[in-house]
């Protein structure tokens, strides 16, 4: 039986694994967490928080600083679609591991398996 757990996000209670909603891809063991079978990608805040003021002039300009906040975007491998984001302060871990690879920050707005890296 497959209970809906987030927007995009399935648990089967038979099988005991996540699942995507949209494409039913198997992110692993529903005993573990569904994030180590995501793929993630490290965002620059400023990308989704453009500054409102104008950055030459002003020191704060309502945009997140980087050096102080990160988002991490959590994708499907098969479909791309994002299923959890996360902010953290630069030093944190995620809640799913406290290692992981360096994710490239070229990317289109919406998550790509080609583009991005497994969690780790």
């Amino acid at each position: 039986m497959r209970v809906p757990m987030t927007e995009y996000l399935f648990i089967d209670l038979d099988t005991e694994r996540w699942l995507c909603r949209i494409c039913g891809h198997d992110l692993g063991d529903a005993r573990g967490n569904y994030k180590e079978g995501t793929l993630v990608y490290d965002r620059d805040p400023r990308e989704i928080h453009p500054p409102i003021l104008d950055p030459e002039r002003y020191e704060f300009t309502f945009s997140p600083d980087p050096a102080f906040c990160r988002i991490l975007e959590f994708c499907c491998p098969q479909c791309g679609t994002q299923i959890e984001a996360e902010y953290l302060p630069p030093s944190a871990a995620s809640s799913s591991s406290a290692a992981r690879s360096a994710v490239p920050r070229s990317r289109p707005s919406t998550c790509r398996p080609a583009t991005l890296r497994r969690w780790t």
